[in-house]
């Protein structure tokens, strides 16, 4: 997979995307992650990216020449799946959504900044708005990073156990369920003896049960789509 990453901050990325998971698919070559300044689209001198709101209003926004420039000079060279705009009022990332992307070949993620961008961008040249919360954020760096993260460790060959990603928070509508590691018994606090028994069908029922309840307990909001 390639994902292009258009943002006003690269410098941003440097710290998620050069540690564990996302470091390993890159070295693997997995995944190609490639970082776009949007200011180096500009024309003007002072490669400006931003100017005041037509019909007033606070704050500034994203000019729409350097980032159609952007986009465009990328789709000339690939041919891309979405190109997607981190957005608060884009659709909520989850983890089908994470799936769905995982299987793509080539996106694109737009980062906004300040009041946004001008909407021309996003009624012409974006194919999909994500948003990763109810909240805002400075930008889209943050969000565009979480959704990278979502989508690279699905792929085939970045987790070393790759049957990791399928028992995930959310993968079957449920939340995890509880686990543990050595030691078992650590101040009389004890691990459930069904893990310790080496029953396969037990384990994996008692594995189901704490899904269920956990879920039941902490996001009830999920078991209408589970069917419980």
């Amino acid at each position: 997979m390639q994902i292009d990453i258009l943002t006003l901050f690269p410098d941003l990325f440097e710290g998620p995307f050069s540690q564990s998971i996302l470091k390993r698919a890159k070295d693997k070559g997995v995944v190609t992650i490639c970082l776009h300044n949007i200011r180096d689209y500009s024309k003007g001198k002072h490669r400006t990216v931003d100017d005041y709101p037509f019909g007033g209003g606070a704050g500034m926004v994203m000019m729409i020449e350097p980032v159609a420039r952007c986009i465009e000079s990328l789709k000339e060279k690939t041919n891309y799946d979405e190109v997607i705009y981190m957005s608060p009022d884009g659709e909520l990332l989850t983890q089908k959504v994470a799936n769905r992307l995982s299987v793509l070949k080539n996106i694109i993620l737009l980062c906004g900044h300040y009041k946004g961008i001008d909407e021309r961008i996003r009624e012409h040249l974006i194919t999909r708005e994500i948003s990763i919360g109810n909240y805002v954020l400075s930008g889209g760096e943050l969000a565009a990073a979480v959704l990278t993260d979502a989508v690279v460790r699905l792929m085939p060959g970045v987790l070393n156990d790759e049957t990791s990603a399928l028992s995930d928070s959310f993968q079957d509508d449920l939340i995890s369920p509880p686990v543990y590691t050595r030691p078992s018994d650590f101040r009389g606090w004890k691990v459930p003896d069904v893990l310790l028994s080496g029953n396969d069908k037990e384990i994996a029922k008692w594995k189901h049960e704490r899904s269920v309840e956990r879920t039941r307990q902490r996001r009830p909001d999920l078991l209408d789509d589970a069917g419980f």
